[in-house]
């Protein structure tokens, strides 16, 4: 397989370890990595800090298109506030569009990209060379997000953690915009009873496969 063309597309839900698995792809490859949440976080950041309405569609698209691709500060990003914002600004057709260019300006590199996110299989690079689409139920995914906070030093309610997962899903495969969904071709994984080692091996092997059968 010629490398060069490699696209990786992970999707998945919140706290499915989606983006755990992605870095760990990139690693393996020597590719590079895009998080493409953290542009629709940052795109909600930005509309927070300048107290503008997370509704108002045509302040989140000005915001959308003044990012800085890769310049962004992780630690306020991933916070569980942030996650919640970014759901709803990435529901509007016009901030996904805005962003689009950018991530497939991204997968476009020579030496291929792995890219993570809800709809790069669909609708950002629906060329991908492989597709992932990573799962696992709500309960476990509050569960690993409730022990993240934890660890970090931050209060974790679990009951209200899984509440948030449950609406973030409702609203990201419902929207009308690229709704959350695998692509026709991608391979399902299924993180419920996996460590993470054992998801990332998992991993590995799809794209093993895929190559082989390229």
């Amino acid at each position: 397989m010629d490398w060069a063309l490699m696209i990786i597309a992970i999707d998945g839900p919140a706290a499915s370890g989606k983006g755990t698995i992605a870095r760990r792809l990139a690693a393996h490859y020597g590719l590079p990595h895009l998080d493409t949440g953290l542009l629709y976080r940052a795109t909600a950041a930005a509309l927070i800090a300048a107290d503008r309405d997370l509704y108002d569609e045509q302040a989140a698209v000005a915001a959308a298109r003044g990012l800085a691709l890769m310049d962004f500060d992780e630690r306020v990003l991933r916070s569980r506030q942030m996650g919640e914002a970014a759901s709803v600004v990435a529901a509007m057709p016009g901030v996904r569009e805005a962003l689009i260019d950018a991530q497939r300006a991204f997968a476009a590199r020579p030496e291929g990209a792995v890219l993570d996110g809800r709809d790069i299989g669909t609708v950002v690079c629906p060329q991908a060379t492989v597709k992932i689409f990573v799962t696992a139920s709500a309960a476990a995914r509050a569960q690993r997000r409730a022990l993240e906070l934890a660890q970090r030093g931050v209060k974790a309610d679990y009951g209200a953690i899984l509440a948030d997962i449950v609406k973030r899903d409702a609203r990201d495969s419902q929207r009308a915009a690229a709704p959350l969904r695998p692509a026709n071709d991608a391979v399902r994984l299924d993180t419920t009873h996996l460590g993470i080692e054992a998801a990332v091996a998992e991993a590995l092997r799809i794209v093993e496969a895929a190559r082989i059968g390229t």
